[in-house]
């Protein structure tokens, strides 16, 4: 059910109507029935894997909160994490590892046996688990208390606008808007909806424009020239950019129509000057995460070893960001990557900052950003191909040359979808860079009743006669 679908719709008009129609003590109650048939459509284990995980999560904070004895608390403490850990890593990795297994026997078996004995990777599953895990640590370290509410604490979990790819909420930020919900002004209403036609402009009339010209170009790597591989690794981080911030939009205006703020995930990332100024800015939620119970926690402990425990620290944490988006040595590789630029950064700031005296501020933060860009483009040829050695053909082939002629450029788009792509690019990049500096929605309010309605109307016929409506599917739903 996916936020562009019918099914979608009819659900979430259901539930809006519900929302407001029944008595407040029951909106809760509406906000979980209707997160349980929307995760219970796509598949009945995906439901009883969340409820299963969400129960444990519900009983485990009790347990960690009534452990007084450190030697007990931290006990319930790394056994809850490690239930937690052990259920995801079970699931993401049961089907690598059983085609692994098949393969040392030497047991072959039909496409349908393959897919009949396949185990489900559950939709979400990594982004509640993250959120389970948040919870479960912010008890541990006293931040915060377990919530009472059976309830409120499934809707914490479940609540089917961030269910699929987040954003990760934390306890201390979703809870007690839960518990104590505010009225629900016209103005947020207005914002959500807003929020949610930003995000289907991203998704429909940039992303799912490039989506299947980068599908046949990541497709037939060894048939393409070396110049559609240059423009194909140029172009996907601003399909991902549109696809997964459009979500991102639409999950955060969606949840605003029910009066709850969901945490931002993207913030002008193409705007970054270094690599880790860009992990500040793009699926925010997680690199936070990341940030503050990954790297932190290692870096204190590793911190007497000095350089050797920052680089180390780095390391781990993003091959433990590469592994979190899928088994195989590519996703390791996407990792280090990360790791190392960054650490390179942190070695290099003082010289960095000699070149920019050397070369003025506006040529230094032009070349930064186009630097920062390439590096991660570059770097997401192995989060998009499916092995190393690929991504490593795929690298080494890239060029200046063509088979044919220089139309190759397009990548086998039409002049029609270069110019609604590009265009969508445009207008998305200077509406970011406006919003940095001005609140267009709160200028757009403000506005006479005319301009604000030709703008809606304007942005509808936009959407409806260019919008690629044919695909329902988000890139990160796989994670």
């Amino acid at each position: 059910m996916s936020f562009i679908s019918i099914n979608f719709i009819v659900l979430f008009i259901s539930t809006f109507i519900l929302f407001y129609t029944l008595n407040a003590k029951y909106r809760k109650y509406v906000l979980l029935l209707s997160s349980a048939v929307f995760i219970g459509f796509y598949h009945i284990g995906f439901l009883i894997t969340a409820v299963f995980i969400s129960l444990a999560t519900y009983y485990f904070g009790q347990w960690v909160d009534a452990s007084k004895r450190e030697k007990r608390r931290n006990c319930s403490f790394i056994v809850s994490i490690g239930i937690l850990i052990g259920v995801w890593l079970a699931f993401r990795y049961a089907n690598p590892l059983m085609e692994h297994f098949r393969a040392l026997i030497g047991l072959t078996a039909s496409t349908e046996t393959s897919h009949a004995n396949s185990i489900l990777f559950p939709l979400g599953i990594s982004f509640y688990t993250f959120q389970a895990m948040s919870y479960l640590t912010e008890i541990y370290w006293q931040e915060e208390k377990p919530e009472k509410d059976l309830s409120i604490f499934m809707v914490y979990m479940l609540f089917f606008m961030k269910f699929l790819s987040g954003p990760i909420e934390r306890p201390g930020e979703l809870l007690p808007q839960l518990r104590r919900p505010k009225p629900i002004s016209y103005n947020s209403l207005v914002y959500g909806t807003e929020l949610i036609v930003t995000g289907m402009i991203k998704k429909l009339v940039l992303a799912d424009y490039l989506a299947p010209y980068l599908d046949g170009i990541f497709g037939s790597i060894h048939s393409a020239s070396g110049v559609q591989l240059l423009m194909a690794c140029l172009l996907y981080p601003v399909e991902i950019y549109g696809d997964f911030s459009g979500y991102t939009d639409m999950a955060l205006g969606g949840a605003r129509l029910f009066g709850l703020q969901l945490a931002p995930n993207f913030n002008r990332p193409f705007a970054a000057l270094t690599t880790s100024d860009f992990w500040r800015r793009w699926h925010m939620s997680l690199s936070f995460w990341i940030r503050d119970y990954l790297y932190l926690p290692l870096s204190s402990a590793l911190r007497r070893h000095g350089q050797t425990g920052v680089f180390l620290s780095l390391f781990l944490t993003f091959v433990g960001l590469g592994v979190w988006h899928g088994a195989g040595w590519n996703y390791v590789a996407y990792g280090v990557i990360q790791g190392v630029v960054i650490f390179y950064e942190m070695k290099t700031s003082t010289f960095r900052k000699k070149v920019k005296n050397w070369l003025g501020n506006p040529i230094f933060i032009t070349l930064s950003i186009i630097r920062t860009y390439l590096i991660f483009a570059v770097s997401l040829l192995f989060f998009r191909l499916d092995s190393l050695s690929s991504a490593i053909y795929y690298i080494k082939n890239i060029s200046f040359q063509v088979n044919t002629s220089w139309k190759e450029l397009n990548i086998g788009m039409s002049d029609h979808n270069c110019i609604v792509a590009s265009s969508a690019l445009v207008l998305i990049l200077i509406y970011e860079y406006l919003m940095s500096k001005h609140n267009l929605f709160d200028l757009l309010a403000k506005q006479p009743t005319w301009v604000r309605w030709g703008i809606y109307y304007l942005l509808a016929i936009v959407l409806f006669s260019v919008g690629q409506f044919s695909s329902d599917s988000f890139i990160y739903l796989q994670f």
